[in-house]
Parts: structure tokens; C-alpha cells; sequence
């Protein structure tokens, strides 16, 4: 059994990190202070392939593996969770479930545009009363003639104001429960598809997340993505690689308090030596250190079986339960480790706090891995 990383995933890291700590770093108070969406770093994120990490070459991708993927999350969000969990859901949601599920003219059509950082790509299921209950979803979609007319609110969607092309769950049939579910691809300034409120969030105030209304919003009978019914067994699978990819994202906010934590450590001085030294603060930097570690093999474990086509559905809900978990846990030690320093905005410690919440609820609450996993284990 090797854990040692591929000369190829070493580069590839090197490369992440110095592009990360060069164009990221400098903006991540900015993003998050102001709300601001830098429309010149995705592109530039697009050029460098980072908009389409797992689509093959053949569309305009970069066609790294999963674990690479994971790497790249790890790294851009050590300095930006605002930047990680929109290039996150463009890549595994989006862009992902138009990959996976598209007919090849719809690849060729959409991928191009939103893999070189012209467009960001947005993903709909949530609904103000299907969140965890995704089924449960009220949004219809009504074939008339060559057209489909969808009706309904989607909320919580990442980059719903600014996306280029949106993929929307709706019932097309109401009488089949969740097999009767499709996916749709709508494209930005369709008539009928409007984005309704922003939400003023806690942290990652950086990814715009708005409320989408359809009114009437007709889509072309080509724009329906798979077959019909098959919308909520494709967004499931979807979800297990975005699930195993906010893990990722919690392992690199994590991996921030840590090192944060360990510099402070090491400068900060009381009682005439370093509080590093003091067996309480070295502790606290262990259990981080070691959660992390383990957090990263269980994310790469689940990328490596999707890479192997190997069914990841338990490992993925284990990787996002688990590494979200530890994740607000760091951030909590790495704030007591700083002090009053911690609670202030002198310090990012207290945006790596309210960032990495959302890694507790996102693509599925805690409880919702629970139940995933519990359900794969037979039970």
C-alpha cells in the first residue's frame, strides 16, 4: 500500500500551491470583506486548467485525476474558502453533472465556455422546503410542444447570480416520487429564469449564493440533461464526488489554522518563553496535526475508488462527515491558541471559523453523512 503522492501530483501541488499563495492569498481578506467576486482570477484559474480539473483534454479540460482534484481544493482553500467551495461547485456540480450525464453535443456546446474561465457553471436542487429531503423537491417542469416549462424557487445556490449555465432539478412527473425527478441545463437571460434574493451569509462571503426563480422559464426539449427521471439518481451520484470534495476544501481551511497556529505558537511569548513550549498549546497543535492527517487519507481514499471505478458512496459521506467535523474543530483550538488576537480580524483565524461552518451543512448535513453511511453499512 502506497500513501506517497505521484511525481506528476507532486508537480501539480508545487504548482497549486505557489499559484495559490501568489494570486490567492493577497485577495482572500478582500473576497471576504467585500463580498468581492474576482472575475480576473477565475480566468486565470480557467487558463491554467482549474475550471474543468477532471474533464478529459478532448473538451477543453485539464483531465487530472480525482486525487489531483482534491489537492488543488486542499491548497486553494488554505488561503480562500470563498474561492475553494465556488471553483468546488462549478467543477464537481456544474460542470460535473454536465460532463457526466450530457449528450456529447451538450458537452461540446457548454463545456468549452466554462472550462477556460469565461463562465462559472451553477447547480439547483435545494428548495426552501427540500434541503436534506431533496425528493421532496416542489419545482415541475411541463413538456409543451418542443419546449419544457419549469416553475419554482430554487435557494441556496452557489454562483446563481453569475453563472452562465445553470443545472435545475424539477419533478416531471409528480406521481413518481423521486424517479420522477429530471435535470435540466438553463442558460443565462432565459425569459422566466430570475435570481431572487442574495444571501448575506456568516462566512464565504465571498461565493455569491442567490435564490433562483422560475416563472414560466421555457428550456428547449434538447436542454434535458439524461433521460427523464433519472435527474435525482444522477444529482446523488453527483453529490457523492462533491461531497468527497468539500472535504477536501474543510482539510485545506483546517490546514490553515494549523500552520497559523503553529507559527504563533513559536512567536508568541508569555511568562518569558514561547507558549509553544507549554504542554497544554502542544496538545491542542497535535490533535489538529493529527485529525488533518487522517482526514486527508480519508478524502483520498474516496478519490482514489472514483478514480478506480469503485462505488465511493459510504467513503465519500465518511470523508465529508468527518473531515468537516475536525475541520471546525482546528479552527476552534487555533482561535483559543491565539487568544484575544484569534477573535479579532487582525487575524484570519476568525474567517477560517466562519468559512468552514458551511462544511458542516453544505451537500449534505453531518447527520445526512450519517444516515448515508449507516444506510451503507446495512443498517
Amino acid at each position: 500500500m502506497d500513501f506517497s503522492l505521484t511525481s506528476e501530483q507532486k508537480l501539480f501541488q508545487k504548482t497549486i500551491r505557489e499559484f495559490c499563495e501568489k494570486e490567492i492569498k493577497p485577495l482572500s481578506s478582500k473576497i471576504d470583506k467585500e463580498e468581492y467576486f474576482p472575475e480576473k482570477l477565475y480566468k486565470k484559474m480557467g487558463q491554467m486548467g482549474l475550471m474543468g480539473m477532471t474533464v478529459p483534454q478532448e473538451y477543453g479540460g485539464a483531465g487530472i485525476d480525482r486525487v489531483s482534484y482534491m489537492i488543488a481544493l486542499e491548497e486553494i482553500s488554505r488561503f480562500c474558502g470563498s474561492t475553494g467551495i465556488t471553483v468546488e461547485a462549478h467543477n464537481s456540480l456544474g460542470v460535473g453533472h454536465i460532463y457526466e450525464k450530457g449528450t456529447e453535443e451538450q458537452r461540446r456546446t457548454y463545456l468549452p465556455r466554462l472550462l477556460n474561465g469565461e463562465g462559472i457553471a451553477a447547480w439547483a436542487l435545494s428548495e426552501p422546503n427540500a434541503g436534506s429531503d431533496a425528493a421532496s423537491l416542489q419545482t415541475t417542469a411541463v413538456l409543451e410542444k418542443d419546449e419544457w416549462v419549469l416553475n419554482g424557487t430554487k435557494q441556496f445556490i452557489t454562483s446563481g447570480d453569475i453563472a452562465l449555465v445553470t443545472t435545475v432539478m424539477a419533478k416531471t412527473d409528480k406521481d413518481q416520487g423521486a424517479k420522477g425527478i429530471s435535470a435540466f441545463i438553463i442558460e443565462k437571460g432565459t425569459p422566466g429564469f430570475k435570481v431572487g434574493q442574495l444571501e448575506d451569509k456568516l462566512g464565504l462571503r465571498g461565493s455569491h449564493t442567490a435564490e433562483i426563480i422560475l416563472e414560466d422559464c421555457r428550456v428547449p426539449k434538447e436542454n434535458l440533461l439524461d433521460t427523464p427521471g433519472n435527474g435525482f439518481i444522477g444529482a446523488m451520484n453527483i453529490l457523492d464526488r462533491g461531497r468527497t470534495a468539500i472535504g477536501a476544501m474543510s482539510v485545506g481551511i483546517a490546514r490553515g489554522a494549523l500552520e497559523d497556529s503553529l507559527e504563533y505558537a513559536k512567536q508568541r511569548q508569555q511568562f518569558g518563553k514561547p507558549i509553544g513550549k507549554n504542554q497544554a498549546i502542544q496538545w491542542m497543535i497535535v490533535d489538529m496535526a493529527t485529525q488533518i492527517d487522517a482526514a486527508r487519507l480519508l478524502v483520498y481514499r474516496a478519490a482514489f475508488m472514483e478514480d478506480n471505478d469503485i462505488r465511493f458512496t459510504k467513503e465519500a459521506a465518511m470523508a465529508k462527515y468527518y473531515a468537516s467535523e475536525i475541520a471546525m474543530n482546528a479552527t476552534v483550538k487555533a482561535m483559543q491558541i491565539f487568544g484575544g488576537y484569534g477573535y479579532t480580524k487582525e487575524y484570519p483565524l476568525e474567517r477560517y471559523y466562519r468559512d468552514v461552518k458551511l462544511c458542516q451543512i453544505g451537500e449534505g448535513t453531518s447527520e445526512v453523512q450519517k444516515m448515508v453511511i449507516a444506510r451503507q453499512l446495512g443498517l
